[in-house]
């Protein structure tokens, strides 16, 4: 929803007192409308262009139409997100206090509220808007940190980020980085270091290889914990398929924890599968890894009469533009049509999406389209998301991102 949309069944907002600003200092930024949301983002087409120039990543104060101080955050006139608001408090400094002070609590909720350092060396330490830090992802794997930056002021704020991470993980390397479109898009050069030497995770008793400064985002997906530790307590004995097995998550669990007869992993990716053929070795766990695209594969499959008690398909994100999510879902739909009929009768698939612009209802749409396409029926028994240390804000759907969805397929 963007800033100048209100529900109609949300009742009009009171007068917003005057609050003036103790930072006199810092450049004030005007917004065209008067805000009546509390989502950290404000889009370009709702601000006003500065009288004096204002550098891109700057710390400001927002002030609405009316006049009066809503907030301090981060502005970027280079950006499609033009602000990203970061304090609604007009005392609190945006400053290295304010990074210890924010990444401290997020570390809280992962050690003391989830616990998960028993269970896991390796998980989100800040989750970007979820943990009031829009533009920031941070992940620990074992001694490593790895940092990404979503955002130009974020990337300029990067002494204080490191800086408040060591307070909590003292012995840690750090790697950080940006992707080519996100640098692209709010306008900052991260040039990130030297890929960093391997770490080895342990994650609910079993270990992966991790090496960040790949293509592939920070080097392991965390997020998906808790759905590989579930789909591995019904693989006991069972011939399981894992497409777009990436570095072998999935089909380690499936083996090494859920005693799974057989399984076979397939990526079109050659570095991921040398990744994934260490994490089997590392948890002694035998798994068949092919380098194949998985849709000739898959349809060479079908007719040759493979099927598989479990099969998962969790593929890379399709689309960061939302022009562009009608063409995901139609390739989502193929490859689930697929991956359904070498599902043996009875047998279990777990389908899922990180593409954030292709909503959850859309998905299951999907899902409804590709199994009648298939002539498959699907009996949906869960649906799942981004393990716990992906929280997300209310007020922030952006931060549910990740569809996991479970059923047994007739």
């Amino acid at each position: 929803m963007n800033d100048d949309e209100v529900p109609p069944w949300e009742p009009e907002a009171a007068p917003r007192p005057m609050v003036h600003s103790p930072f006199n200092d810092l450049p004030k930024v005007r917004l065209k409308i008067e805000r009546k949301t509390n989502h950290p983002w404000v889009f370009q087409k709702m601000v006003e262009k500065p009288a004096v120039k204002v550098p891109n990543g700057a710390i400001v104060d927002v002030i609405e139409r009316g006049g009066s101080w809503v907030g301090r955050g981060i502005y970027n006139s280079h950006s499609r997100i033009s602000l990203r608001i970061l304090t609604a408090k007009p005392d609190e400094a945006v400053d290295a206090a304010f990074f210890t002070d924010r990444i401290g609590t997020a570390i809280k909720l992962r050690r003391d509220v989830l616990k998960l350092d028993e269970v896991t060396d390796a998980y989100r330490v800040v989750h970007s808007e979820a943990d009031g830090l829009s533009g920031l992802v941070v992940d620990r794997f074992n001694d490593l940190i790895v940092i990404e930056y979503f955002s130009a002021g974020m990337f300029k704020q990067r002494g204080a980020i490191q800086e408040a991470l060591l307070r909590h993980f003292p012995e840690s390397r750090f790697y950080y980085f940006a992707e080519e479109h996100v640098g692209k898009q709010e306008s900052f050069d991260c040039r990130p270091p030297a890929p960093p030497a391997p770490t080895t995770i342990t994650e609910h008793g079993l270990k992966f290889r991790v090496q960040p400064g790949s293509k592939h985002k920070t080097g392991f997906f965390v997020d998906q914990r808790e759905n590989r530790k579930f789909l591995g307590s019904f693989c006991g004995g069972k011939r399981v398929l894992d497409i777009c097995c990436n570095s072998g998550g999935f089909s380690v669990y499936a083996k090494a924890q859920g005693g799974a007869g057989e399984v076979i992993g397939i990526d079109l990716d050659e570095t991921v599968l040398e990744l994934a053929k260490q994490n089997a070795k590392l948890n002694r766990a035998e798994v068949r890894y092919i380098q194949s695209d998985l849709f000739p594969w898959l349809r060479d499959a079908i007719p040759n009469g493979e099927r598989f008690d479990v099969v998962i398909l969790d593929p890379a994100k399709m689309t960061r533009d939302r022009d562009d999510v009608m063409t995901a879902l139609r390739k989502y739909a193929d490859m689930n049509r697929l991956a359904m009929q070498v599902v043996a009768p009875g047998g279990i698939i777990l389908t899922c999406s990180c593409t954030g612009l292709v909503s959850e209802a859309d998905y299951m749409e999907m899902l409804r389209r590709a199994s009648w396409q298939a002539g498959r029926q699907l009996q949906i028994f869960r649906i799942s998301g981004a393990a716990s240390d992906h929280p997300y804000f209310v007020h922030v759907p952006e931060g549910r991102y990740l569809k996991a969805v479970f059923a047994r397929v007739f």
